[in-house]
């Protein structure tokens, strides 16, 4: 595949390389509206709020609840309903969880898992292993990381990012999975967001407000790299950088 490469400049004077990526027909699945991946599964929910896995080459539903978020990862496969209850897939059904509500929850980081609440947009942290152990009974503790989020993923190389209410990025290096102690949040200077995603092999993926795909180039360098000019719904992992 032909690269081609081009240099932006931001209004920080920071520089972005635009790199064409080589997308292929995923299976077809009609009116995506979210996709997630993790440890070689794949999660997506539809317009009317149906969660569906990608078995094969085929998606396969995976409950009649109404989800506005679905999430797997080491964690599990977790999800938020239309109503901002959180459950857990477990032997083959969703099981809903007692405790915080949240409108967003990501179940990439090491064992552990985080979200989102509606509203006042609280982070919180779930500890790996009651996330790993839970089965749909009791009541789960989820820890308050004094954090004010809009979107928030972890993965299990480089922490976890975020983005507040003012579309900035920030990053936490360390996150304890067995108390969810958490680093101190340092901002990432250059794009602002609406998403960031954080991979299980520690890259990072982010998406501005008028849909541009940017990946980060390294850690902690002071550049992204422009992977689409839009994006109508976020499939971050359908694309393949050849």
């Amino acid at each position: 595949m032909t690269i081609n490469h081009y240099i932006l400049e931001n209004q920080q004077q920071l520089d972005f390389v635009f790199t064409a990526w080589n997308c292929s027909d995923a299976p077809e699945l009609h009116n995506a509206q979210q996709i997630d991946a993790g440890l070689g599964n794949v999660v997506a929910r539809d317009n009317v709020n149906i969660a569906y896995s990608l078995i094969g080459e085929h998606w396969q539903t995976l409950s009649m609840i109404r989800f506005k978020h679905v999430s797997v990862g080491p964690a599990g496969l977790w999800g938020c309903d239309t109503t901002n209850r959180v459950y857990k897939f477990v032997a083959g059904n969703f099981q809903r969880s007692s405790g915080v509500s949240l409108q967003q929850v990501d179940a990439g980081g090491n064992d552990h898992v985080v979200g989102v609440q509606p509203n006042n947009q609280n982070a919180y942290c779930l500890r790996g292993c009651n996330a790993l152990t839970y089965s749909g009974k009791g009541s789960l503790s989820w820890s308050s990381l004094a954090k004010k989020m809009r979107y928030y993923s972890c993965g299990t190389k480089f922490g976890c990012w975020g983005v507040d209410r003012s579309y900035r990025v920030y990053v936490a290096k360390k996150v304890n999975p067995e108390n969810c102690d958490t680093s101190s949040w340092t901002q990432v200077t250059g794009l602002y967001m609406k998403m960031v995603e954080v991979g299980t092999d520690g890259s990072v993926f982010g998406v501005t407000k008028d849909g541009k795909i940017f990946q980060r180039n390294r850690y902690y360098h002071i550049s992204y790299t422009l992977i689409l000019q839009k994006l109508y719904i976020y499939i971050l992992h359908a694309c393949v950088l050849n």
